[in-house]
This record gives C-alpha cells, structure tokens and sequence, in this order.
C-alpha cells in the first residue's frame, strides 16, 4: 500500500535517447535533403548536349539509309546486267567457222555447243575449242568470243596419210598419227595401205599401240624408196613388212634403227639384181640378206 501523502515514483528517462530520437529524424532528414538535390542535379541536362547527341543519332541513321540505299541501287544494277547479258542482244547470233573441209560448219558449231546461240557471258571458249578438237578430221581448233554477238571457230583439218581396210568391204582414211578420219565404200585414191592385226574403229579413234610399228615406219619412209612402197603391214608378232611396186618384199623387223636399215635397203635396191617375189631382210642393220623368191 502507498502511503498518504507520498509521491508515487518518477519513471527515469536515459538521457540522450530523445535527442538522439530527434537526431535520428534530422540526419534522415538531411540525408533525404542532400539526395533529393543530388537527383535534382542530374535531371538538369545542358541543352546544348542534348542538341548535340540528337544530331549525332540523326547523322546515324542517315548514313546508315544513305548505306542501305547505295545497297539496293548496286543489287538492282548487277542483277539489271545480268539479265541485260543473258537476253538475245548479247547472244551468239554470229557464228563463223574457217578451216572446215571435212566438217560442215553447221557440226562444228554444234560441236562447239552453239547452235542455240548461248549468250556470250556463257561461252566458255576453251571448253569449245576442246569439243571441237575431238571431232575426228580436226586437229586443232580456236575459240574466239567477239562481242556483242560474235564467236569465230579457227579449224585446222588433219592430212589423210594411210587407208586401212575395215569390216564389211568398207576403207579407213587415218592420219600420220593413227587417227581414224573417215569411212568411205571406196578405197581413197593416193594414200598408202597401211595392214593392221585387227580393224580400226569409228572414226575419232586412234590405232591401239600394237599397230603402232607399223606407224612408225610408214611415217618415216625415206625419199630414195618411198614412192616404190606400196602397203606397209604389221605381222601379229609385230614385225613390219613392205610391199613394193616391182614387186619386191622388204622385211624391216622391229621398228628399230629405222636409219640404218633404210639405208640398207637403198643399196641393195640400187645396186643389186632383183627379181618378182624376192626378200630383202633387213632385220639385222648392216647384215641384209636377199631371199629368192
């Protein structure tokens, strides 16, 4: 019980805690105050900066229409002229061929791939040439693009040399180099016969390696008896044999020391008694022999 009269006792306050309360409140406040300058600070922007940035992005994106523009002309120009060098106007319409004797003009523009007319952009001259090339009585050929519309083929023609009998009574035109020329029903007057193993084929081809003795020796006939050499043929064991006008056999053996044996061959012819059906080995160089026939 609380006596009468008596002062009921005073709660004690720690000192400081109210102004440390009201320093609190103030410190916030300050710290409230300095932020809010601080935003207030940075929201104020030079408008001198401003104008200047809004300049630079607007330059920006100039250039990069101005890029953007460029772009799409150069596409459109490349793709115009690529059109424009594939139509009619720049096409193959003037096509001439020189040097074909045996190979129309119309084969040999198409040989060449041309007869419909390509645009020149798509003329691929070596390529045409090649073609050309295995055509069987060319030997070389030149492809020459002019334009607007103009492509030149420049043929130069192999020289029949021989004639070789073929299958079915029918007669082989060949080259110095064996290379078949042309068929024909009737043996082709002034070229000298030339007996192989086995039938050449179609023309365009060239005589297999085996017959190639016989080549060779044709090819290199001296002077002194060339006009008297009738047919020249290989025996399936390789050995070469001719036949003269006289006529007279000449058995040159392997197609070796050609030069030697030629030279045997013209002594003997020169100096020597002959008779219809006589051999004139000359197989072994500098030891002819003539066999009676």
């Amino acid at each position: 019980m609380t006596e009468v009269g008596t002062k009921p006792p005073r709660l004690l306050r720690r000192p400081g805690r109210a102004q440390s309360r009201g320093s609190g409140k103030e410190n916030r406040k300050g710290k409230g105050g300095r932020h809010s300058a601080k935003s207030g600070g940075r929201s104020r922007i030079d408008p001198r900066i401003s104008a200047r940035r809004t300049a630079v992005m607007r330059e920006q994106g100039r250039r990069r229409l101005r890029v953007l523009t460029i772009g799409l002309i150069g596409t459109a120009v490349i793709v115009g002229a690529w059109f424009l060098l594939h139509s009619p106007l720049f096409s193959a319409r003037s096509v001439t061929v020189t040097g074909a004797m045996h190979e129309s003009t119309a084969q040999v523009v198409a040989q060449a791939g041309l007869a419909s007319r390509p645009p020149l952009l798509d003329v691929d001259a070596g390529a045409a040439a090649a073609a050309v090339e295995r055509m069987p009585w060319v030997r070389t050929a030149t492809v020459h693009v002019s334009w607007p519309d103009g492509v030149h083929i420049a043929v130069t023609e192999e020289t029949a040399r021989f004639v070789v009998g073929a299958a079915g009574g029918q007669w082989d035109a060949l080259s110095a180099d064996g290379r078949v020329l042309s068929v024909s029903p009737a043996r082709p007057p002034g070229l000298l016969l030339l007996s192989v193993p086995r039938a050449p084929g179609a023309p365009g081809t060239v005589l297999p390696a085996r017959d190639g003795a016989g080549l060779v020796v044709a090819s290199t006939l001296p002077t002194s008896f060339a006009a008297q050499v009738t047919s020249v043929t290989v025996e399936p064991a390789g050995w070469v044999r001719l036949a003269l006008t006289t006529p007279i056999a000449v058995n040159i053996g392997t197609p070796t020391q050609l030069t030697a044996k030629y030279e045997d061959v013209s002594s003997i012819l020169a100096g020597a008694t002959l008779h219809d059906g006589d051999v004139i080995d000359v197989s072994v160089p500098g030891a002819p022999t003539v066999t009676p026939g």
